[in-house]
């Protein structure tokens, strides 16, 4: 599969189908059939609309569409978001609320590249401003970064955290979402040897792969079923030559979203027979619930093949964070070295992806940290995107994680007193 035809052939059949439904919709749409009053071309012209919008929105990356916020002056201001360092494989963002006085509060987002671009955290960066000032990371899509960019794989990624964290210093408070927690954990514990007053004053890890072997999934299955050369050939293509990173070995977004499609089959299946339904009924909207959700879960990006291999190997085949045994740039990243970052975890009891036990496994590692700084919460109705996006999340989740962030700001703060 290692071919750039593969890669081109996957972008034709996807270019086609959006094309078969823009036609069908603009058939459907013509005055003439007006003349022909016949559901057929209800259904077809609603099938062409669902069609065209969704293959249309496997290439596009979507906007934050955060344009305001109304604070407690009761005016709304804009909301800017400004690139604080910039990278080749992503750039840490801070969402700047303008004419507002700073937050005291400093949150470090850290995004999954996983698949889906940082923006599946919108609703998470919202549910935060009105309490912080909050910063995320940004990854790019692997199609666009020129190969002379060079390798990006797990060691990368944790030295792109380490750089953020010293970026925005000690006061900063990090909360790390799914796929990057045992990396963002690993990031700290690197800091506390080489850089210790870079630490950032608290972790929080929501949902995080840290021991995949404490409760296995349909994930961890699969993952030590296959062999590294069966994934390699199975998963990996290079970039064709539409995009700026013509050759680069990737694991193509359109790949990725077949498997993430296939895991619930029967469910996307039924939402999107019964989109069509509504709208050849005229009860679809640009903005309804449907579109809302598929807009975002649809718009994938391609992952450097170095990064995907390496983090099935080290993270789930080897354990290598749990084990801790962690190398990066050659030497052993030890978790036992955070003696003073507050640590918190946030599972999910419905978690089909991180399993309850996978992401608490972090607080046994931190052998030096004191019982007093650590802190866990398990969700008992909360599926994995409940426990960082959705009504959990808000109500019952995010009042904690402030609570977790003030109660440790407090602690450093009176440290630096002492």
């Amino acid at each position: 599969m290692r071919y750039m035809a593969t890669y081109d052939l996957m972008e034709t059949v996807r270019n086609t189908n959006q094309w078969l439904g823009a036609t069908a919709k603009a058939i459907a749409g013509y005055p003439a059939i007006a003349a022909f009053p016949n559901p057929v071309f209800q259904w077809m012209g609603a099938w062409g609309e669902v069609t065209e919008r969704s293959f249309a929105r496997m290439v596009t990356k979507p906007d934050w569409g955060i344009h305001s916020y109304t604070c407690e002056d009761g005016r709304d201001h804009i909301v800017t978001v400004d690139t604080i360092v910039e990278r080749p494989f992503g750039d840490l963002v801070h969402f700047h609320v303008l004419g507002r006085p700073e937050k005291p509060r400093k949150v470090l987002l850290v995004a999954p590249m996983s698949g889906h671009y940082a923006t599946l955290l919108r609703s998470t960066v919202v549910s935060l401003l009105p309490d912080c000032e909050v910063y995320c990371t940004d990854w790019h899509n692997a199609r666009d970064i020129p190969v002379s960019a060079g390798k990006f794989d797990v060691e990368d990624y944790t030295l792109y955290l380490v750089d953020f964290m010293k970026e925005l210093g000690p006061q900063t408070h990090v909360i790390a979402v799914c796929q990057p927690a045992p990396l963002t954990l690993a990031a700290t514990a690197y800091l506390a040897e080489e850089d210790p007053a870079a630490q950032p004053s608290s972790l929080t890890l929501i949902g995080g792969p840290i021991d995949p072997e404490a409760a296995p999934t349909d994930v961890t299955d699969f993952g030590n079923r296959v062999t590294m050369g069966q994934l390699e050939e199975m998963m990996v293509q290079r970039v064709g030559f539409k995009y700026p990173g013509v050759g680069r070995q990737v694991y193509p977004g359109l790949l990725q979203l077949t498997s993430f499609m296939a895991m619930n089959a029967e469910t996307h299946s039924k939402a999107f027979t019964d989109q069509i339904m509504r709208a050849s009924k005229g009860e679809s909207r640009d903005n309804d619930r449907h579109n809302r959700f598929y807009d975002e879960y649809l718009a994938v990006m391609d992952m450097p093949a170095e990064f995907y291999l390496s983090t099935v190997e080290r993270i789930f085949k080897n354990c290598e964070v749990a084990k801790n045994t962690f190398v990066v740039a050659g030497k052993r990243v030890d978790i036992g070295k955070i003696t003073d970052v507050a640590v918190k975890t946030v599972e999910g009891a419905k978690d089909d992806i991180s399993a309850p036990g996978q992401c608490v496994a972090a607080l046994d590692l931190c052998t030096g940290l004191p019982d007093n700084m650590k802190a866990s919460h398990l969700e008992p109705d909360a599926g994995h995107y409940g426990i960082f996006a959705g009504k959990s999340w808000r109500n019952n989740i995010r009042p904690l994680v402030l609570e977790f962030i003030d109660a440790n700001q407090r602690t450093k703060a009176k440290a630096a007193a002492e």
